[in-house]
């Protein structure tokens, strides 16, 4: 039996069926992660309406990605990796460019900087080097962005967990398994 389940429009709190219309108008179809965090009306709304307010932000879509990518990776959640790897590629990246993003082994200085820090508050559970933070911010980014970034782990790190007790089946192309990461 699975912790929590997929729920069609028709299972879900009449507020939510709302959410899911918008959702289907929006994206052509309610992804499993939305659906499964359907279970709490309040849970659905909260993930939502972080994931609207920091797209918001100082950081470019590719950039949320990114950060959505390294974290998705340290989590080792492949929901994540599979639909974050399938947005990125909408918004340019390449195969290769989200299998970097993920492993650590960006080129780019300044998405190697952002990447390196998302990895590394994941990993240190909050707790990352002042070296880490101080090359975000010679990459060019401000005191803003840095809250934005911390406000994006906390919010890749909900979808990942949630994926990880629902063992929410992947409805997006599944994302490439990579040979090692690198700890940039």
């Amino acid at each position: 039996m699975r912790n929590l389940e997929i729920l069609s429009k028709h299972q879900v709190a009449p507020e939510t069926q709302q959410i899911f219309d918008n959702l289907k108008g929006k994206l052509g179809m309610v992804p499993n992660l939305y659906a499964t965090a359907a279970n709490s009306h309040y849970g659905l709304t909260a993930l939502l309406q972080l994931e609207e307010t920091l797209k918001k932000g100082e950081l470019t879509a590719k950039e949320v990605e990114a950060v959505a990518l390294a974290v998705a990776q340290t989590n080792n959640c492949q929901y994540c990796l599979s639909a974050h790897t399938a947005v990125g590629k909408m918004l340019g990246f390449t195969e290769e460019d989200t299998l970097d993003l993920r492993s650590g082994g960006v080129v780019d200085p300044k998405l190697q900087a952002l990447t390196s820090l998302a990895r590394e508050i994941t990993e240190s559970r909050g707790v990352p080097a002042e070296a880490t933070i101080a090359k975000f911010f010679d990459a060019g980014y401000s005191k803003g962005a840095l809250v934005e970034v911390i406000g994006l782990v906390a919010l890749n790190t909900f979808t990942n967990y949630l994926n990880h007790i629902a063992d929410t089946e992947v409805d997006f192309p599944e994302a490439k398994e990579i040979a090692t990461q690198v700890n940039a």
